[in-house]
């Protein structure tokens, strides 16, 4: 199971960090990755951390978000700097099978999602 949390309402160039905890299957072996999905848009791959810690980000947040991993907690982190109101979503955690990020922004080899989170960048 994937539970995220740490949505909110941020204003324009604020920041906010999400949480993903992971439970009930060995980290080790899926990589961890957000997707959002807008209203009226279709789900987005946003940033995905592999076995091994390699990064991938989508074009539209790269140098902005920062994803991270705590694995003796079973954790993942979305850090989101300077957000834009295009940023607000809501924002998925899911795990990634075989653990390496490549082709991981279909979703299509995304096995467990968490429950989302909502984040409004608004003033």
């Amino acid at each position: 199971q994937l539970q995220a949390s740490g949505g909110g309402l941020v204003q324009p160039g604020g920041s906010l960090t999400l949480s993903c905890a992971a439970s009930g299957f060995t980290l080790g072996d899926y990589a961890i990755a957000w997707f959002r999905q807008a209203p009226g848009k279709e789900r987005e791959g946003v940033a995905c951390i592999g076995s091994s810690g390699v990064t991938s980000y989508g074009d539209s947040v790269k140098g902005r978000f920062t994803i991270s991993g705590d694995n003796a907690k079973k954790m993942v982190f979305l850090q989101m700097n300077s957000l834009k109101p295009d940023d607000t979503a809501v924002y998925y955690c899911g795990a990634v099978r075989y653990g390496f990020c490549a082709g991981y922004r279909s979703g299509d080899r995304t096995a467990y999602w968490g429950q989302g989170t909502l984040v409004t960048v608004s003033s």
